[in-house]
């Protein structure tokens, strides 16, 4: 059995109290131990931030993690250890070659957020060694702090990422929105009593692994849970209606036209977007509240972000010379460098929709 859990000195709920009449349910020992050994037998031993299990893999991935799924990030991550294989190396890239890894991986805040963090150890000459330090870094939350702690240093730090609420709703049956601000308290309380002293490594993955391949959002596995009997969801036929969410509000959409300005021998225009906003730090075509008058539009496209639509349009102006400059920020790009310099992903696409149809060509 596990031995019983101490209170772990790094959750900061101090300043709301966990629901008074909800108390953990589940025997902790018992589902931290079954777990365990599921994870033994059925759990991901081979991920590429595994092996070795450093501070700085473990950062890496856990910030590519953050809204993404695993098998998204796997060949990004690769891509991005290859080109900064330490956390010196990612500290004196340009941030427009950390961007450009990033592209299509969207929520480009973890890019530069990742980077600036990457100056900060560099300086400091070390990394991290406790949640509130980690926490201290640009982009890293509690529980990513959490995560980097017990899996690079196998310390016990409890962990409460989405895929670890769903995990304890339904097991313990709570049935307040997870995503409410007053229920936080509730969960971080619960996580840290499920939590075993030993094992932090395993068990972080474990409970990370339940979440993702079984006790997953829709369609979960129950047959194949290795907590099924401790599961209250489960004994209450809930496991449909868990977790609880707030209503969701309908997106609102917005509209943009992106103008192609082509030159002579295959040059595009592209501006350097803001740090701030969608896109933050991209190059990019250069973007309107509706086309200008002088150009057609030759694609129509949706995006959808996380709080909002984004239908726009795509349309082409050819300049007679490179000389020209068509807006005031901005550079002449060979048309092939785009594929090198990370774009927006849908904006990448849109272009790449424009050369099948054979639309990128200067007509002068």
């Amino acid at each position: 059995m596990s031995p019983k859990k101490a209170p772990s000195k790094s959750l900061k709920t101090s300043s709301i109290k966990p629901t008074d009449c909800f108390a953990n349910p589940v025997d902790s020992a018992a589902f931290s131990d079954s777990l365990l050994q599921w994870h033994q037998a059925h759990g991901r031993h081979s991920l590429p931030w595994q092996h070795p299990r450093t501070p700085y893999r473990v950062w890496l991935s856990e910030i590519m993690l953050q809204q993404t799924q695993v098998v998204t990030v796997i060949p990004y991550f690769e891509r991005f250890i290859k080109k900064f294989d330490s956390v010196e190396a990612l500290a004196k890239a340009d941030e427009d070659d950390v961007l450009a890894l990033w592209a299509g991986l969207g929520y480009y805040a973890r890019a530069r957020n990742l980077h600036k963090a990457a100056k900060t150890i560099a300086q400091n000459g070390h990394f991290p060694k406790t949640v509130d330090e980690w926490s201290a870094l640009p982009g890293v939350g509690q529980s990513t702090a959490a995560a980097i702690i017990a899996q690079s240093l196998n310390q016990r730090a409890p962990i409460l990422d989405g895929n670890v609420k769903r995990v304890l709703s339904r097991v313990t049956a709570f049935g307040d929105p997870i995503d409410a601000s007053t229920s936080q308290a509730t969960l971080w309380s619960l996580a840290d009593s499920f939590t075993p002293l030993n094992e932090a490594a395993n068990y972080t993955q474990a409970i990370m692994d339940l979440g993702a391949t079984v006790c997953t959002r829709s369609r979960p596995l129950c047959s194949e849970c290795p907590v099924q009997s401790l599961c209250l969801a489960f004994a209450q036929n809930k496991v449909a209606d868990l977790p609880q969410k707030r209503p969701k509000k309908q997106k609102p959409t917005k509209t943009a036209g992106f103008v192609v300005y082509l030159a002579p021998d295959d040059y595009l225009w592209l501006e350097k977007r803001p740090s701030q906003g969608i896109w933050g730090g991209l190059w990019c075509l250069p973007e309107y509240p509706l086309l200008p008058d002088q150009c057609e539009a030759q694609l129509s496209r949706r995006h959808t972000f996380t709080h909002y639509h984004l239908d726009y349009q795509l349309g082409l102006i050819t300049m007679s010379s490179i000389d020209e400059c068509p807006t005031e920020n901005g550079e002449w790009i060979p048309l092939k460098k785009r594929l090198s310099l990370g774009l927006p992903a849908p904006i990448q696409r849109s272009l790449n929709d424009l050369e099948e149809l054979q639309c990128l060509k200067c007509t002068v």
